[in-house]
């Protein structure tokens, strides 16, 4: 039996976008344009402007926002950083896998090196890799010990970089294997809340298109990267059964599984945060009415979300802290980019409403697992409130809809770029009909 890297690129190589249900293709487009708006409001973030210095010399790709390009690789690595620096991009909550981060920066890079470069085949390209990284994701039933949406994303973003470069299946396995020998990526980054976290997002995007790169010149790859005696389901996912999610691909379609974030924090803490406010709405109480909060919820969001506050963490640390983001949407009515700041973080009314806030395990038995979820609220008068949460706001359940998919483009793009909201409008009409172009430049012209 032949690894399973064999048939992932095998797919990719077939995918034609007229094969692709319309309710996958709308979440391409959806999620094509969320993540750019969130990319490029996150184009000045520390985290990005380091990443930029050390992106390679070059003219061949845009580094979105910055008014400067780079090549294939170094622009590919700065957008991704951007991208997911924010922990405002989507995600696939079965797969723990932020399906955009790696793959987009990675297609567009290539597309915009290849020249002119039509917009159904860069969104064959995205659904093709957005495929390969979450069936990869999906194959996980172990806990989080490496950073998932970097690992499975690199496979991904270089299935999709690959089927832009015209490889065959046998060269894309051979990129897929060479990925593999550059993949990085550990939880430790987001146990302390470093900026490594979405930094190794921007790694596995440069090495994604390296891997594409080396295999295009005919270096040898690893045929076994998946399923070998040292391949990626025996270290990085040591209990994953992909063999089991092979035969579900090109008919469950995953592209339409995704989820929206509708705030700017990790998907872990959206719960949370959806159930203050359907609370709030119903009940009407202030800030100084609360006595005491607990989301319960599975184990991996203690793990993701469930850290204590303190006025001096860092703004990483922060947009992990589900105890600050929700003492801010309290305080604050809404928690936004701007309220990621130490200043800000270190408000003393915030962080005292915060330390009466908690993440509380239910035992639930999947280490993967992101709901169901239960927010409780202790009231000053002695009521408990309360509300249960199957599903979080943005899931393809309860979808965030397009006028709110819209409001929250359009608030990226003007926190990016004041003043040029027509620019805003017009990628909103490109990406609308991107499978009918003929020519991706005008695209490439705006984010540059």
């Amino acid at each position: 039996m032949g690894d399973a890297s064999a048939e992932l690129a095998a797919f990719a190589v077939a995918l034609a976008w007229d094969e692709v249900p319309e309710t996958a293709r709308a979440a391409a487009r959806t999620f094509v344009l969320d993540s750019l708006g969130v990319a490029l409001a996150g184009a000045a973030l520390p985290a990005t402007r380091a990443m930029a210095a050390a992106a390679g010399k070059g003219e061949a790709a845009a580094i979105w926002g910055a008014g400067r390009r780079a090549d294939p690789a170094g622009a590919a690595m700065v957008n991704a950083i951007a991208l997911h620096g924010q922990e405002f991009d989507c995600i696939h909550e079965g797969a723990v896998v932020h399906p955009m981060a790696v793959v987009l920066p990675v297609a567009l890079a290539t597309a915009e090196t290849l020249g002119k470069v039509s917009g159904r085949r860069l969104m064959e390209a995205v659904v093709a890799g957005v495929e390969v990284a979450l069936a990869i994701g999906v194959a996980a039933r172990q806990g989080l010990r490496f950073f998932r949406p970097a690992t499975a994303g690199a496979f991904g973003a270089s299935a999709a970089a690959a089927k832009l470069r015209g490889f065959d299946a046998e060269r894309t396995q051979q990129a897929l294997g060479l990925a593999y020998a550059q993949l990085c990526g550990t939880m430790q980054a987001h146990t302390e809340g470093s900026a490594a976290l979405p930094a190794q997002v921007g790694f596995n995007a440069r090495n994604a298109v390296t891997a594409c790169d080396l295999a295009a010149a005919g270096l040898q790859g690893l045929a076994h990267s998946l399923e070998g005696p040292f391949g990626y389901f025996h270290l990085f996912e040591a209990e994953g059964d992909i063999r089991a999610v092979l035969p579900s691909l090109g008919r469950s379609w995953r592209m339409a599984e995704v989820s929206h974030k509708p705030f700017p924090t990790g998907r872990a803490a959206h719960g949370g945060l959806d159930g203050l406010d359907r609370l709030r709405r119903e009940h009407g109480f202030v800030p100084a009415d609360v006595a005491a909060m607990r989301l319960k919820a599975p184990p991996l969001i203690g793990h993701l979300v469930g850290r204590r506050p303190s006025p001096g963490m860092s703004p990483a640390y922060a947009r992990l802290c589900l105890a600050y983001a929700a003492a801010v949407a309290l305080l604050r009515g809404r928690v936004w980019l701007d309220d990621f700041t130490p200043e800000r973080i270190a408000d003393a009314e915030v962080q005292a409403l915060a330390a009466r806030i908690a993440v509380v395990d239910d035992g639930n038995p999947d280490p993967n697992a992101l709901t169901p979820q239960r927010l409780e609220v202790d009231l000053t008068d002695g009521r408990r409130l309360a509300v249960d949460l199957p599903q979080v706001l943005g899931s393809p359940a309860a979808p965030l809809g397009r006028e709110r998919h819209l409001a929250k483009f359009r608030a990226c793009w003007n926190h990016a770029r004041p003043g040029r909201a027509a620019d805003g409008e017009a990628l909103i009409a490109l990406v609308d009909r991107v499978a009918e172009l003929e020519d991706l430049r005008p695209l490439f012209a705006l984010l540059a």
